[in-house]
C-alpha cells in the first residue's frame, strides 16, 4: 500500500511532489534543503548549520512514522561545492550510528533551491 504525505515540518510545497511517500515498509523522503524549513533562511549559507537543520528535520519526520535514524538504507547529498563535504559530514555523522551508516551518494550540484548549499534525500525501511 501507497501513502503520500507532506511534513507540517516543511513550508507547503509548491510542486508536484510530496515530502514522503510510504510504501509497505518503505519511507522516501523527498529532498529538503534549509529553504524548505520554516525559519531556515537564517542558516543559508552554513553549510554545517543547514546540514544540521535538515538531518533534524529528517529524524523528526521518520519518528513520527516510528522509523529511527537506524533505519535509513539510502541517502544522497547534494552540496553546491564539493570542498565542504567535510562540514557538512561532521553535522551529518551525529545522527547516525556508525554501526548502521546508510548507502551514501554525495555530488556537487550548481545550484539549489532557495540558496541554500546542502539537499539531502534519503529512504529508509522500517524493521
Amino acid at each position: 500500500m501507497r501513502r503520500n504525505l507532506d511534513s507540517p515540518y516543511l513550508k507547503p510545497r509548491t510542486s508536484p511532489y510530496h515530502h514522503l511517500v510510504i510504501a509497505d515498509s518503505d519511507y522516501f523522503i523527498a529532498g529538503i534543503v534549509a529553504a524548505d524549513i520554516p525559519g531556515g533562511n537564517a542558516v543559508i549559507g552554513k553549510v554545517e548549520e543547514e546540514t544540521d537543520l535538515v538531518m533534524r528535520t529528517i529524524e523528526k519526520i521518520l519518528s513520527d512514522h516510528g522509523v529511527g535514524m537506524g533505519e535509513l538504507v539510502r541517502v544522497d547529498v547534494h552540496l553546491v561545492d564539493l570542498d565542504e563535504i567535510h562540514v557538512m559530514d561532521r553535522a551529518y555523522g551525529r545522527y547516525l550510528d556508525p554501526d548502521a551508516m546508510p548507502a551514501r551518494t554525495t555530488t556537487e550540484s550548481a545550484r539549489l533551491y532557495g540558496g541554500s548549499r546542502v539537499e539531502i534525500t534519503c529512504m529508509a525501511r522500517r524493521r
